[in-house]
């Protein structure tokens, strides 16, 4: 079992899984801003998989897709947990550094490496692309097998 939660330790969750989620970094401007960082790190998982309790938080909105997010942060401390997005409705898009062993992650993928902060160095046998990945090649990397 796997297991994290936020800043406060106020909203606890568990993941229905052995090993550490796969993770991905997104250097969009979004991601930037949301994180308040150079990068967001994502661990997609399947919705079935995660369970998690205490003062949660829903932020919706649409996308300029069309799709709705949802966003659940904690209620008390306001650390964003994870979102989930009507186009992809099994599953959860969790923020990994909320995870309890994130020292232990390692990125798969590297997506909007054109906005990438100009001294993160990414190293050259994990996979990276301009802007987003195909929807395929990215699938495979994050869920193997």
């Amino acid at each position: 079992m796997i297991a994290g939660g936020c800043r406060c330790g106020a909203v606890r969750y568990t993941l229905a899984m052995d090993d550490l989620p796969a993770v991905y970094c997104c250097h969009c401007l979004k991601c930037q801003s949301w994180a308040g960082s150079a990068f967001a790190q994502q661990a997609p998982v399947r919705a079935e998989a995660l369970a998690a309790a205490g003062p949660m938080v829903e932020y919706c909105f649409t996308n300029t897709g069309g799709s709705l997010s949802r966003q659940f942060v904690c209620g008390t401390c306001h650390t964003r947990i994870y979102n989930r997005n009507s186009a992809w409705p099994d599953v959860a898009i969790l923020r990994a550094g909320t995870l309890d062993r994130s020292d232990g992650l390692v990125p798969r993928a590297h997506i909007w490496v054109k906005r990438k902060q100009p001294w993160i160095v990414i190293a050259d046998d994990v996979p990276q692309w301009p802007e987003s990945a195909p929807m395929a090649e990215f699938v495979a990397l994050l869920f193997p097998g």
